[in-house]
């Protein structure tokens, strides 16, 4: 419940506080996360590497955006159903799978931004 008495710098505070903790939620308990933060840190080493432009620097550090914000929502999409609806349920079933099906979706446009940065560097090595 709002308390009345905040104001707006107060609000944004407690919101900042809020974020921060779900972050440290996410990167202690869910193994997909610190999966996800594993391929990122080794994605951003072979950028450095490789001498990424700014330009592949933004649009890499975008992909690894996408991952993990699907990766977060999916995991909490996937804490409230089990939430709501403990036992096997078809529907709750169905939720988990298209919620899964969106990281799923920012794994694989996240697999080809990196093709497309480093497949053309990686071939000139050899």
């Amino acid at each position: 419940m709002k308390n009345p008495k905040d104001n707006f710098i107060v609000e944004r505070i407690k919101s900042i506080k809020f974020s921060f903790r779900g972050i440290w939620f996410l990167v202690t308990t869910e193994n997909s996360i610190k999966a996800q933060l594993f391929i990122g840190f080794i994605i951003t080493l072979a950028g450095f590497y490789f001498d990424l432009n700014p330009m592949e620097w933004i649009i890499q550090t975008l992909a690894i955006g996408l991952v993990l914000v699907a990766e977060s929502l999916n995991t909490g999409i996937e804490k409230l159903a089990d939430f709501m609806h403990q036992d096997y349920h078809e529907k709750i079933g169905f939720i988990k799978d298209v919620s899964a099906g969106a990281s799923g979706f920012a794994s694989i446009i996240s697999l080809i931004i990196a093709g497309i940065i480093y497949i053309p560097k990686i071939v000139i090595l050899f």
